[in-house]
């Protein structure tokens, strides 16, 4: 081990690594929060910054607390499902806003003018969606289930979690024994979880079939715990529910203020967090203010977690998705919602998107789009702001991001190519105790009327 050095901590990076700066160089500090003078030892040394770990903290920060987790820790061997524990629930918001206009005005070159209220939800047992690492150790003859460790390939040697929802986190006992017991227990390397409205899924990952003998252990498993198990031999279109088990109700995510539910497979795409996806769609459409004789684009609509709130106010909504599976699913629940007749939904390679499909939109849609919701995956949405903001711009965008960077890029083509505004911004804290940052932001060309706060 390196000399231990004394640092003062200045603030959080991405990863939850508190930050300081001596001599020259940025060292990246695991477990050292802002506020905090630590005595730390380097790990990995490079020409501009170090990267280290605590060893004892001398002057700890009021922001700090116990971590609830048992496995929550620094170090190999503690779980890395959860980077930001040791830190309180206000400061982890606050540090995620503050990433968010730094990353705004560093990328983009743009302030918002007004910082929205962050959106929060459950804090603990809020994971409806996960994926679990399954290990079996046969020196040990034993089983891991859970998450990877911090800064590691290894799986975390897990009893419980804290972030898992009902009944999946005190779960995992149960399934290293169910593992344990399969023939097949060495090519079974993921579960993935899905938690609905009174109904559980588990997908096991199986990369050779289970025998008869296998297959009965799972049903019996299914009964006790009250879940229900798929198996996925190869892609996630393959994943199927294990014959002969007591079937349960489907998988739903509902959004009791709008009316509306979303039915889903167990590996599609839906927010980890429910309550805090419930307070996003609520925000959004607010921010959005859509008006009764409104044409509106969902871009990203995915099940159309948007789109059917988005249906209950607007003249029409026009969804657009790049996977047929799921677009095929916000349809029928359109359908099922009693709105297919203001949803229409179309496949479209979004980033591929050009000015030429935006001019076409606005044809259909009677002249002109009104309103724009943009939720894309971590890559953003350059082509689709790029198309509209050529010609024809919407009155207002209101855009969810999961993905900082990309949105001050999106954002900073918007206000210096398009001369449009960036309204307002603040964080989602959709996934508490880590470092990941949401975002909801609302722009409008330059001369449009500022939206009433959300």
């Amino acid at each position: 081990m390196t000399q231990a050095q004394r640092s003062r901590i200045d603030s959080l990076d991405l990863e939850g690594r508190g930050v300081a700066r001596q001599d020259g160089k940025v060292a990246f500090i695991e477990g050292a929060l802002p506020g905090e003078t630590v005595l730390w030892h380097r790990l990995k040394g490079k020409a501009r910054f170090d990267v280290g770990r605590v060893d004892s903290i001398e002057v700890e920060s009021a922001a700090r607390v116990q971590p609830p987790c048992p496995h929550f820790g620094i170090g190999p061997g503690h779980c890395g499902g959860c980077s930001m524990q040791h830190l309180d629930l206000r400061s982890q918001v606050a540090v995620k806003q503050r990433v968010l206009e730094e990353t705004l005005w560093h990328i983009g070159r743009v302030r918002p003018e007004l910082v929205l209220r962050p959106v929060t939800g459950q804090a603990w047992n809020y994971r409806h969606r996960a994926r679990l690492g399954v290990r079996y150790v046969a020196r040990k003859g034993a089983v891991l289930v859970g998450f990877h460790e911090r800064s590691s390939s290894f799986i975390a040697d897990m009893h419980s979690c804290a972030v898992l929802a009902h009944p999946v986190g005190g779960m995992l006992p149960a399934l290293r024994e169910l593992v344990g017991a399969l023939s097949i227990r060495e090519r079974l390397p993921q579960i993935e979880v899905a938690v609905g409205e009174g109904v559980t899924v588990l997908v096991l990952r199986v990369l050779d079939p289970p025998d008869e003998a296998d297959r009965e252990r799972m049903r019996e498993f299914a009964a006790r715990e009250r879940v229900e198990l798929w198996l996925q031999p190869a892609g996630p279109d393959t994943a199927a529910p294990l014959e002969g088990q007591a079937p349960l109700r489907e998988l739903r995510l509902a959004l009791p203020e709008f009316g509306v539910f979303l039915p889903f497979r167990p590996t599609d795409f839906t927010q980890v967090n429910h309550r805090a996806n419930e307070i996003l769609v609520r925000r959004a459409l607010a921010l959005l203010g859509t008006q009764p004789q409104d044409e509106v684009a969902d871009f990203f609509c995915g099940l159309g977690n948007f789109t059917l709130p988005i249906a209950r106010t607007a003249r029409a909504v026009h969804g657009f998705e790049g996977s047929a599976p799921l677009l095929g699913r916000a349809g029928a629940a359109a359908k099922a919602n009693g709105l297919a007749d203001r949803v229409r939904l179309q496949e479209a390679n979004l980033f591929e998107w050009t000015p030429a499909r935006w001019s076409e939109l606005a044809r259909t849609a009677g002249g002109r789009i009104d309103r724009v919701l943009l939720d894309p995956p971590r890559e953003g949405a350059l082509a689709v702001v790029q198309s509209f903001a050529a010609q024809a711009p919407p009155r207002r965008v209101v855009y969810v991001s999961c993905n900082p960077a990309t949105l001050a890029r999106d954002v900073a083509w918007l206000a210096h190519e398009g001369g449009w505004r960036l309204r307002a911004a603040g964080v989602v804290n959709m996934f508490a105790h880590t470092a990941h940052v949401e975002s909801i932001a609302v722009l409008e060309p330059a001369q449009g009327p500022a939206p009433a706060p959300a």
